[in-house]
């Protein structure tokens, strides 16, 4: 195992008796952030294609339709998070509005991100949210950095070629649901077949719709209805969207674990990262309260609204919080240097090591 042990007991009941009542969710403030989040996305769409590439109207549409797009698309956390059963009129409007056509509905996220909170698969190799980044080499954090470029036509081909194609096949089906149907950043992840209190005719009707709006927005081009540019510029933000996405992603980890040992939840929580930054700075790219993730890591089921209050709590309320402030880190920067060193000095390590 190569993460460090952390000398010291972590408080975790005090800090559960400290945040004990910020557990329920508001689903006024879902709704609200949501809707201007979403509205605010496709209007700076419309601005970006209606104005030149070069212009500060086509610039301004874009930017803004990139951050409050990626804003709403990040709310598929939450929706993994929200107890079953609950919030189903948002989870549906989340799909139509904003999951089917970026082309990753919920089902996608729904079941994989929970297993990556459950104590004996995190960073372990069944975890497909995670890689030992921090133990690699650095060349790697590159590698995946560059995946943003074809990750828009991976989901293109997989929704509006290979979905149709595997309603007819079996085996392909099965290789698309395994392989080709999680948001992970493990490529060597293979998702569980669908089980019996799976919702398997929910999921296919995702699915479908996925495809469906690909296959329309296509058409809308095709006879004149919508300009060829309304597809580039969906690519554009789709790996503009992915590029934050993917900084956020190595930012949220130290990615020390090896894979081989499991961590105990304090050991999990040091593992993660908290950045409370600037409030709105902050924010633009780790938005939902993605920034505070390793507090996150402690409560998963508290609500994203109600986690900068808890990491203030914590963090002013602990009887010590030295080991609650060892996952913080000052920025975006701070986390991926600190990141990149690990990685560095993971590398040098292995080559003064003497070969067996």
């Amino acid at each position: 195992m190569t993460i460090q042990r952390e000398q010291g007991q972590f408080p975790l009941m005090e800090a559960n008796q400290l945040v004990a009542g910020l557990m329920k969710p508001n689903p006024k403030t879902y709704w609200l952030d949501f809707l201007i989040s979403i509205s605010l996305g496709w209007a700076g769409f419309a601005l970006a294609l209606m104005n030149p590439w070069v212009s500060w109207a086509g610039i301004a549409g874009l930017v803004l339709s990139t951050f409050a797009l990626y804003r709403a698309v990040l709310f598929t956390h939450e929706l993994t998070h929200l107890k079953t059963g609950t919030f189903k009129v948002f989870r549906f409007v989340w799909n139509i509005l904003c999951g089917f056509a970026l082309l990753i509905p919920a089902f996608t996220y729904h079941g994989v991100h929970r297993h990556h909170h459950v104590h004996d698969v995190y960073g372990t190799k069944a975890d497909g949210e995670y890689l030992p980044f921090g133990t690699s080499h650095p060349f790697g954090l590159i590698g995946y950095m560059l995946l943003i470029f074809i990750l828009p036509g991976f989901f293109v081909v997989r929704f509006m070629v290979l979905a149709p194609l595997s309603w007819a096949l079996p085996p392909l089906r099965r290789l698309v649901w395994s392989r080709l149907s999680s948001l992970t950043i493990d490529p060597a992840y293979i998702r569980p077949m669908p089980g019996a209190k799976d919702p398997k005719f929910l999921w296919a009707a995702q699915e479908f719709m996925a495809f469906a709006y690909g296959w329309v927005a296509c058409a809308l081009v095709w006879f004149g209805w919508l300009p060829a540019k309304a597809l580039v510029l969906w690519y554009a933000i789709a790996v503009l969207i992915f590029f934050l996405n993917s900084l956020r992603t190595l930012a949220a980890h130290a990615y020390r674990n090896s894979g081989e040992e499991q961590l105990t939840v304090p050991e999990q929580f040091l593992d993660s990262v908290d950045i409370p930054g600037h409030p709105v700075l902050t924010t633009l790219w780790a938005p939902v309260g993605l920034r505070f993730h390793a507090t996150h890591h402690l409560f998963p089921r508290m609500p994203y609204h109600n986690l900068p209050r808890a990491y203030d709590i914590l963090r002013d309320g602990l009887s010590d919080n030295t080991m609650f402030l060892l996952a913080s880190r000052k920025s975006l920067a701070h986390a991926l240097v600190r990141i990149w060193k690990d990685a560095a000095q993971a590398n040098r390590t292995r080559k003064a090591q003497p070969a067996e």
